[in-house]
């Protein structure tokens, strides 16, 4: 009887120490396995951080915690549409500059030829123009170090050439005319970014404006061209979208409003955490009356579809060109402590019709929706009208009852095809290989000083042409390995020769001269031009919807 008792005596004493062992083996394996610290990771509400923790903790090799999140960002918010997007703080002021209106800088544009910055222009008024820096000039070094090279980027050189405002940088410069090299302080200052690139008077007096992008000053911008315009008494506006890529929709929204009667629908945007928000004009806009043409091409994105979206919905001016690219998807910055940002999608913005114009894509990574533009070319989409897919289940109306398209883009009013007349392998070659560009920045550098002296692009023109441009070049590309083949050069002489004598006048007289030129053989242009002259600029009702609107009045 006695050693039953004893050994019940030892039972409690057996199970505290099972139980301090069990504590002892389970922190062992909670150090030092996986599978225990996943499970708690999995329980987390907060997986990224736990998992960026025990990573930091445990892994096998020390790791740059900083890099695995600049590299998880992008990854993350490319899983939820194509627009978000993560931006590096060394990026940021590069990207917000670009709307915001201005950078601080030197104030010059330039090129890289043969390893070495070449300064195309000066801009007026700037840090570079107030010391002396002039068109030509090559940047050979920079606070006394050698800057040039196989090193050389664009990137590297406005990473340098930008800075703080008020902060020097020294510059040392190769002119032809001096024998010695010129060494310049420059201050850096605020350099305008304008949003319009051209603003002039075609025949007809009908105006035309060429918006680049939607930023902070381009409300100004528009404004302050067609004051221009209707002192030179105007009879009619073209704005010109086509390479648009967006910008901010306020922007948008306050330029429509110059075009729109009061109280009329320009856009409006929902979303899950987003409620509905709508901006109506406010009848306080300056061009109600105007009539107007507005151009669109495939690249025409975002605010420029906001844009467009509000003048063809609510039957205000004709659209003309080519079917936008298709984005309907607001984004709201948020910034970083440490200097970065993401663009977030928040919401859907849709026209005045109620239609949302942005394409369809998939979450992640959808290689369609990035080759769309390739897409819609292999399709002959380009080229011709009825190679569009319209989605029947997406049909709107406007104002006046004219059926409009959601899900894809803006389709243009009047359909105005690429021109491929004159298209040829060795204009593609040249192309493509920037020979073009090389022949054309080089010919213009050692010409600067005579073609400085010819008043406009007509003039240039007339003394290009006298030069047998297209000659030089040909000699030019067969230096640089293209072979002379005279019938397809002879095809595409008139495209060949437009193209030399365009990127001539746009280094040597700037962006308007370049685009006056460039306009003058358009296509969408002149077809915007035949609109206004005959009157067409304002859209009328679909003949049903005229009858019947006829109808109800005789009763």
């Amino acid at each position: 009887m006695d050693k039953p008792t004893n050994r019940l005596r030892y039972i409690p004493l057996a199970v505290i120490t099972g139980l301090l062992a069990g504590i002892l083996i389970g922190s062992f394996y909670s150090r030092h396995m996986v599978g225990y610290t996943l499970g708690i990771i999995n329980a987390s509400t907060d997986k990224l951080s736990a998992l960026l923790n025990v990573i930091n903790q445990q892994y096998v090799d020390t790791v740059n915690i900083s890099s695995l999140v600049e590299k998880a960002m992008p990854q993350i918010l490319g899983e939820l549409d194509p627009h978000s997007v993560y931006i590096p703080a060394q990026n940021l002021e590069a990207v917000n500059s670009e709307l915001e209106g201005s950078f601080s800088g030197i104030g010059i544009q330039f090129t890289i030829q043969q390893d070495t910055i070449h300064v195309n222009q000066v801009v007026a008024g700037g840090p570079s123009e107030k010391v002396g820096l002039m068109a030509g000039d090559r940047i050979v070094t920079v606070d006394d170090s050698l800057f040039v090279g196989p090193t050389l980027t664009n990137e590297r050189a406005l990473r340098t050439l930008k800075g703080p405002r008020g902060t020097t940088v020294k510059l040392g410069i190769r002119r032809a005319t001096e024998k010695e090299l010129l060494h310049f302080d420059i201050i850096r200052g605020d350099i305008p970014q304008h949003t319009v690139d051209a603003a002039y008077m075609l025949p007809g007096d009908f105006g035309y404006i060429l918006l680049n992008k939607f930023g902070r000053t381009s409300h100004a911008e528009l404004l302050s061209a067609i004051a221009q315009m209707r002192h030179q008494g105007y009879k009619g506006l073209i704005i010109d979208l086509r390479g648009n890529s967006g910008g901010y929709m306020e922007a948008a929204v306050r330029m429509v409003n110059e075009f729109l009667p009061q109280g009329q629908l320009i856009v409006y945007a929902q979303g899950v955490h987003y409620p509905r928000t709508e901006e109506y004009a406010n009848g306080m806009g300056s061009c109600q009356d105007i009539p107007l043409v507005v151009l669109t091409d495939e690249s025409s994105a975002s605010a420029s579809e906001i844009f467009a979206g509000a003048i063809q919905d609510n039957d205000r001016g004709t659209i003309v060109g080519l079917r936008s690219f298709g984005k309907g998807l607001v984004q709201q910055p948020i910034d970083f402590s440490d200097g970065s940002a993401i663009r977030l999608t928040i919401a859907r913005y849709y026209t005045p019709s109620g239609r949302c114009i942005q394409r369809p894509y998939k979450n992640g990574k959808d290689a369609d929706y990035e080759m769309d533009w390739l897409n819609r070319y292999e399709h002959g989409e380009y080229f011709h009208q009825d190679s569009i897919k319209l989605d029947k289940a997406q049909q709107y109306t406007t104002r006046l009852g004219r059926p409009v398209y959601g899900g894809g883009g803006i389709m243009p009013d009047i359909f105005v095809p690429q021109d491929t007349i004159g298209v040829s392998s060795y204009l593609m070659e040249v192309r493509q290989r920037g020979i073009v560009l090389q022949f054309c920045f080089q010919y213009g550098d050692r010409n600067r000083a005579l073609l400085k002296e010819v008043e406009d692009e007509d003039a240039m023109v007339t003394y290009l042409r006298k030069q047998n441009i297209v000659e030089q070049f040909v000699r030019y590309a067969e230096q640089k390995g293209v072979k002379r083949r005279n019938i397809l050069i002879q095809k595409s002489y008139r495209l060949l020769e437009r193209n030399l004598i365009a990127n001539i006048i746009y280094n040597i007289l700037g962006q308007q001269p370049y685009v006056k030129y460039i306009n003058q053989d358009d296509a969408t242009v002149k077809r915007a031009i035949e609109v206004l002259k005959q009157g067409k600029a304002f859209p009328t009702p679909p003949a049903n919807v005229a009858q019947a609107t006829a109808s109800e009045m005789e009763e």
